[in-house]
């Protein structure tokens, strides 16, 4: 890949697929990128001449990529629940794991139930599930503006109701008269601080605020938790995902915080990802 140079005008598309420096896989989705093609279009058109302009486009893409700049951020979006999402350096980007989160909260919804994403970022479980489940009244949180409107978009992209507030955490919805919401799910930050996992790979180019909290990797777990028996109705869902190591400390927050059926979920590496609990008492 060190060797890589310019994308010379005037190869076929082929050429350019078969010679870029990257796995083919992402030498099909940068090249598709940059000439607005179909993979189907690709191939039909694979004697097509690659322009003085669209090779000078393509290897600027691949530098990007080369220097490890992630592939959503340089095409924009990445699929998620079957959704294109909308992603930006404001935003985390969406990952397959993630989605157990939506699948567990699909299932623990009552017909026009209530619902809260806290720290929604690109809004990717939002829009899933407002998306999956009409019926569903559907509320995000983050504190970023700039993620707030790439979420409105994606929410507005695929013609999903969610009503987003910039909130610190819970701050924005304030005092309530009883509890409300009949599940709250997030992915918070939950990295721990200093690991070296934030200096390596993609989390290199996402929002460093997004992915650690500065301090144990659980302390925004605990605001969570600590604050959901305010909002949630008496056999209330929080579901939380959290880091590979901290399912059995997110589980204890939770017992601690008065939530029954706490239990852990596993990923599609097996690794249990999101725990969660269900609110059998409301507390205030």
């Amino acid at each position: 890949m060190s060797d890589f140079t310019d994308i010379v005008p005037g190869i076929s598309l082929a050429a350019a697929l078969n010679n870029a420096p990257l796995d083919m896989l992402e030498n099909r989705i940068l090249i598709g990128h940059a000439l607005q093609l179909t993979r189907i279009q690709l191939i039909t058109q694979s004697e097509r001449l690659l322009t003085g302009e669209e090779a000078a486009q393509l290897t600027a893409l691949f530098r990007r990529r080369l220097q490890g700049e992630p592939i959503a951020y340089i095409v924009g979006e990445r699929e998620f629940f079957g959704l294109a999402m909308q992603v930006t350096p404001d935003v985390l980007i969406p990952r397959p794991d993630t989605e157990l989160l939506v699948e567990l909260a699909l299932e623990r919804l009552p017909q026009q139930g209530k619902a809260l994403d806290m720290g929604t970022g690109s809004g990717a479980i939002a829009v899933a599930i407002a998306h999956t489940r009409p019926d569903v009244s559907m509320t995000a949180l983050d504190v970023s503006e700039g993620a707030l409107k790439v979420a409105a978009g994606n929410a507005q992209r695929h013609g999903a109701k969610v009503a987003f507030l910039r909130s610190d955490w819970y701050a924005a919805l304030g005092d309530v008269a009883q509890p409300y919401l009949d599940l709250i799910v997030s992915n918070p930050p939950y990295i721990v601080a200093g690991d070296e996992h934030l200096s390596q790979g993609d989390l290199r180019f996402e929002p460093i605020g997004a992915l650690t909290d500065h301090a144990d990797g659980l302390s925004a777990l605990r605001i969570i938790a600590n604050g959901a028996p305010k909002y949630l109705k008496a056999g209330g869902w929080l579901l939380m995902e959290h880091g590979y190591d901290q399912s059995e400390a997110v589980r204890d927050v939770l017992a601690q915080r008065g939530f029954a059926k706490v239990q852990s979920w596993r990923d599609l590496a097996g690794i249990e990802r999101v725990s969660g609990g269900k609110l059998a008492v409301a507390s205030n």
